[in-house]
């Protein structure tokens, strides 16, 4: 069942400087950092070229791989190892090329990197790299490799605390989307998400806030939850709907995502949370379906 609480913006008194032309509004965005690996790394270069050229940002692309572990056994081993490494370094220099091309044919502003490091060193240099990103994006082919999906998410929504658009299955996204779905717990990392978000909610038509069996009295919420956070948005311009929905013993996320797509949205925003790096959590454990299968954009930030 879904209740809805109340549609702000439209009905809110705001202040007139707030009334303003939502096409006119775009994202604050100057340098986005696109992070490939191996895997459908064309389809995602292309895709971030995209991006780049829709907010007129400087793009800067990493291409990353994993190092393979030497082995210190037999020589023949060894041997088979030297020329893996190789392999795969050649495959990723390649790669770098094939992004070099693609971005001068599209005549943008670029620089393209290339990281082939052991997974602790590879979390420190994108964690380095991601701070002077105003946001980084991901493609499946990326998520699909658990460690690499794992290192990057540490390294920017941990680490750097910069935001991670998940670009969808599809391989493409916008930065500039219609109808959204903020999802929403009380939880600071949800509030820091939809800050991060807060020019996309204001330019979007419809902006829904959705809680998933909310609460009243988590975090002293109240007896309507995502109501003041609702009111917060308002007052910067966003047309927001509050609703609330009962799981009935589904999981969050399949909640979350079901309402999406009945919706029509085309992104979702929301905070990452995680107790630790190995226990990373959304609501409750929404991170790995989120991170590994999604058929819209999805922004997250901590």
């Amino acid at each position: 069942m879904t209740k809805i609480i109340a549609a702000f913006g439209q009905a809110c008194s705001l202040p007139q400087t707030n009334q303003v032309n939502r096409r006119e509004i775009t994202m604050s965005l100057k340098t986005l950092l696109a992070i490939v690996g191996a895997t459908d790394a064309q389809t995602e270069i292309k895709s971030a070229i995209q991006l780049a050229v829709e907010n007129s940002a400087h793009l800067s692309i990493l291409v990353v791989g994993a190092a393979l572990q030497p082995v210190t056994v037999e020589y023949p081993v060894t041997t088979a190892w030297i020329d893996q490494v190789q392999k795969e370094t050649d495959a990723l220099q390649k790669i770098r090329l094939q992004a070099e091309g693609l971005c001068r044919t599209n005549d943008i502003s670029f620089d393209v990197d290339c990281l082939y490091e052991d997974l602790f060193l590879l979390e420190s240099s994108i964690g380095m790299r991601s701070m002077y990103a105003d946001i980084v994006s991901i493609g499946h082919g990326l998520r699909a490799d658990a460690e690499l999906r794992r290192t990057v998410v540490a390294a920017t929504i941990f680490d750097s605390r910069t935001p991670l658009l998940l670009v969808p299955n599809a391989g493409t996204a916008s930065l500039k989307p219609t109808n959204v779905l903020v999802a929403w717990n009380s939880r600071p990392e949800a509030a820091n998400a939809a800050k991060a978000a807060l020019e996309l909610l204001i330019a979007a038509e419809e902006v829904h806030l959705v809680l998933v069996d909310p609460d009243g009295t988590y975090f002293k919420s109240g007896d309507e939850p995502g109501a003041d956070f609702a009111a917060f948005l308002a007052r910067h311009g966003v047309k927001i709907v509050v609703e609330q929905l009962a799981s009935g013993g589904r999981r969050t996320e399949e909640v979350l995502l079901r309402r999406m797509r009945e919706l029509g949205c085309d992104m979702i925003v929301m905070g990452a949370y995680g107790h630790s790096r190995l226990r990373e959590r959304i609501f409750g454990g929404v991170t790995a379906s989120i991170l590994e299968d999604c058929d819209t954009p999805v922004l997250m930030a901590r």
